[in-house]
C-alpha cells in the first residue's frame, strides 16, 4: 500500500505562486508515472498534469501550459507542482495520484493510490 501526502496549499493572490509537494511512502516510486489532479467545488475531478516514471514524459491540461510545471525527484519519493500566474479559477483542491502504470496518464481512473489533497484558494 502506498500512501501519498500532499502538502504546500495555502492562500494566494492572483498572479502569486505556489509550489505543491507530495511525498510517497514506499519503495516502489521511482517505477510508477505519478499525477496531479485538481477538484473545485461543485465540479468534478479534473487532470492537471503527469509525469513519467523517469521524468522523460511530462503532460498538462491546456489551462495550466506555461504555467504549471510538474517535477518529480525519485530519491525523495516526491513529486511537486510549481504554479505560477495563478488565477482565481485554479482555486481547487489538489491531489496527486500515483499511476498504474509507468507512463504518463491523463485519466484518473488510471490511477491507484491518491492522497488526501491540499487545498490552494486563489483570490482575486
Amino acid at each position: 500500500q502506498v500512501q501519498l501526502a500532499e502538502s504546500g496549499g495555502g492562500l494566494v493572490q492572483a498572479g502569486g505562486s505556489l509550489r505543491l509537494s507530495c511525498a510517497a511512502s514506499g519503495q516502489t516510486f521511482g517505477r510508477y508515472a505519478m499525477g496531479w489532479f485538481r477538484q473545485a467545488p461543485g465540479k468534478e475531478r479534473e487532470f492537471v498534469a503527469s509525469i513519467s516514471w523517469s521524468s522523460y514524459k511530462t503532460s498538462d491540461v491546456d489551462s495550466v501550459k506555461g504555467r504549471f510545471t510538474i517535477s518529480r525527484d525519485n530519491a525523495a519519493n516526491t513529486v511537486y507542482l510549481q504554479m505560477t500566474s495563478l488565477k482565481p479559477e485554479d482555486t481547487a483542491n489538489y491531489y496527486c495520484a500515483q499511476s498504474k502504470t509507468s507512463d504518463i496518464n491523463v485519466r484518473a481512473s488510471g490511477y491507484a493510490f491518491w492522497g488526501q489533497g491540499t487545498q490552494v484558494i486563489v483570490s482575486s
